[in-house]
């Protein structure tokens, strides 16, 4: 009598990875739970994920359209929203297929702007001019609460694989405090990835994004702070140390300086950096990635700054904002919160109001 073996599917590890590190991002950040349940387990390997989300997302982007269709606008933008977040993690970190993560990505976007002037409050599709083309950004400002002062504003910064439309939860803290947000995604990020490769010399894109917002007369572009997650945790205080129209910042899990060796880091992150750094192989991305410092800017930054860090990030140790914390020349907010993995997302009622009451303060918007 023979026995039979059933070999049990090994999910890729890469797919173990992703469940692993995000999980609490994915739901923070306005993934339903049972989505990401019932996804994650259909998906055993890489290859699959992309297609698998995109799969989910068009049944959120049908219930907007019905939505739309009956007259319920803020139905609809909510649908179209929570599709877009869920395009754009099939998309995220799938730079293996270039042709289905363009259409996941248009698709991502697409959604985003048709819920942007249902939102509440609304949202405003802008380009921003840069270096001969464009970055787009989604524009809210929050709703007139009686007087005639225009709003302060925050300008967002993404981070290797976030993008504006990931940005929902975010804005919603700002604009419930009175404040304007303007979530963009810069070189080598969402819409500007095709163009532009990652700009660790982030003050540049900051710049342009500046230099736009004076144009504005609907926002107070001389109250205006800056709020970055992840690597845009870099990004905020680099543009920071250089910008100083940026009044306030705001950094979640960035680095303080980047290393050539990618030894130790998820292999789809590595794999990203080196695809939106525009390298040709590892050598080469790292030598991008050197670039990547405030160890010689960081005492410029002298607007006050709001550093979070998590004791379990396996991607940007904590003491890396202990570092930032020590060189900047400002006022200071350094809070490291035990047990927090990247950007905290597992315990993001740690941070995310703290910080945008920090913010409004700053910017002078009454407290709320």
């Amino acid at each position: 009598m023979s026995a039979v073996i059933q070999n049990k599917t090994e999910k890729d590890p890469r797919v173990e990875a992703a469940i692993s590190h995000w999980a609490p991002r994915f739901v923070a950040n306005g993934v339903p739970l049972t989505d990401f349940q019932e996804v994650t387990a259909s998906v055993s390997r890489w290859e699959d994920w992309c297609s698998a989300w995109s799969a989910r997302a068009a049944i959120h982007e049908e219930l907007g359209n019905k939505a739309l269709a009956g007259g319920y606008a803020l139905s609809a933008a909510a649908h179209f929203t929570r599709a877009a977040v869920c395009y754009h993690f099939g998309k995220f970190l799938f730079v293996n297929d270039m042709a289905q993560m363009k259409e996941a990505h248009r698709r991502a976007v697409e959604c985003r702007n048709k819920a942007l002037p249902h939102l509440d409050p609304p949202g405003e599709r802008v380009a921003i001019p840069y270096e001969g083309k464009q970055l787009y950004g989604n524009l809210r400002k929050p709703r007139p609460s009686g007087t005639a002062a225009k709003p302060p504003i925050v300008v967002m910064c993404m981070g290797l694989d976030s993008a504006k439309e990931e940005m929902d939860d975010y804005e919603n803290r700002f604009l419930a405090r009175g404040l304007a947000t303007l979530s963009f995604d810069g070189p080598g990020q969402g819409e500007a990835e095709y163009d532009f490769a990652l700009c660790p010399e982030y003050e540049k894109p900051v710049k342009a994004v500046f230099d736009y917002l004076a144009t504005r007369t609907d926002v107070d572009n001389a109250r205006a702070g800056i709020w970055g997650v992840s690597l845009g945790g870099y990004y905020a205080p680099r543009a920071a140390a250089f910008e100083k129209r940026v009044k306030a910042c705001v950094a979640l899990s960035g680095p303080f300086q980047r290393s050539a060796d990618f030894t130790g880091r998820p292999q789809m992150n590595v794999e990203a950096f080196r695809v939106r750094s525009k390298s040709a192989d590892l050598e080469e991305a790292g030598k991008v990635a050197l670039r990547f410092s405030l160890a010689q800017c960081a005492k410029d930054i002298t607007c006050p700054i709001y550093i979070v860090a998590g004791t379990k990030d396996r991607l940007t140790p904590h003491t890396q904002a202990e570092k930032l914390a020590a060189s900047v020349s400002g006022p200071c907010v350094l809070s490291v919160i035990e047990g927090g993995n990247h950007v905290v997302n597992n315990l993001w009622y740690r941070y995310r109001d703290q910080t945008a009451d920090w913010m409004a303060v700053q910017l002078g918007a009454p407290k709320r």
